[in-house]
């Protein structure tokens, strides 16, 4: 059996001793003289607790728990309090309070531009918190990417050598609330926005690529997808192998996703050294070279 053959089961019951990484990767073959080890960020997760039900891993300590016994050496977090809370300087006290606390987490930012006053939770998380991307939910807050108020909000991230993530679905349309129905993201006006935004970074998280929209949004050299919700075992190799080189960053949606799912998906990709090693944490360190 070699690492990719790895049954599900056997992941799932394995990781609370001895870790997801020596499973799914313990024969990766290492270029001559390469001492690397192969280091693992999370680039989409969130604390604390989803508004319309408990989580499994929804308490900070039983995720980092997890995180830990998967090998995850950091997590980039945002919080699903920005979903429905209007006081987003309490948010991202809270946000940045419990990261400081965890060496793993990296605090995201939360940011919604459609609020009055939101220039100031701006200036805090930049500068107070030093936080070092913003994350957005275009879909939660009422507004299209070529809002004024996001263009306006991109500028100063751009400015600030922030990166922004746009989160384009937080839950299936399925299983939403009905008096909650929240569709995902419309990211068609994207590429026309980006045309006066030359350096700006921008992540696109929780996506499933289709269409011409993906190569328009990629020919960007700020643009980065995660992987959390592509499909099909040759899904996250086939995107890898079309995009420009580490802009394909690992994401897991935690613990809204078990980050089990994710992994595995990886492992069932039959990637190689460099691709992997790009997956897994050298896409994160070109989108943002201020933390790794």
């Amino acid at each position: 059996m070699n690492k990719f053959e790895i049954s599900r089961r056997e992941l799932i019951s394995s990781t609370a001793t001895i870790g997801a990484a020596s499973i799914l990767f313990p024969t990766l073959k290492l270029s001559a003289g390469d001492t690397r080890e192969l280091k693992i960020v999370d680039t989409n997760a969130s604390l604390f607790q989803w508004p319309f039900r408990r989580l499994p891993l929804d308490e900070t300590e039983t995720l980092i728990n997890k995180y830990r016994a998967l090998g995850v050496s950091e997590i980039w977090a945002g919080s699903y309090e920005a979903l429905l809370h209007r006081d987003l300087v309490g948010v991202n006290e809270r946000l940045a309070e419990k990261c400081h606390e965890t060496p793993e987490l990296i605090a995201i930012g939360e940011i919604n531009p459609a609020l009055p006053g939101w220039e100031r939770d701006f200036e805090l998380c930049v500068q107070k918190h030093n936080m070092p991307g913003l994350r957005v939910h275009p879909n939660y807050h009422g507004y299209k990417l070529d809002d004024p108020s996001f263009i306006n909000l991109l500028k100063l991230a751009t400015e600030a050598e922030r990166f922004v993530q746009i989160a384009v679905a937080m839950e299936d349309a399925r299983t939403q609330h009905p008096l909650v129905a929240v569709p995902d993201v419309d990211l068609a006006p994207l590429p026309g926005v980006l045309l006066d935004f030359p350096d700006a970074k921008i992540q696109i998280l929780n996506w499933k690529p289709r269409g011409a929209i993906t190569s328009q949004l990629l020919q960007h050299r700020g643009i980065f997808l995660d992987v959390a919700r592509v499909d099909s075992t040759d899904g996250i190799a086939k995107l890898i192998r079309e995009a420009p080189e580490n802009r394909i960053l690992f994401g897991t949606h935690a613990p809204f996703l078990i980050p089990e799912a994710a992994m595995i998906r990886v492992a069932e990709s039959k990637l190689n050294e460099k691709e992997l090693r790009s997956l897994l944490s050298g896409a994160a360190q070109s989108l943002n070279r201020k933390v790794l």
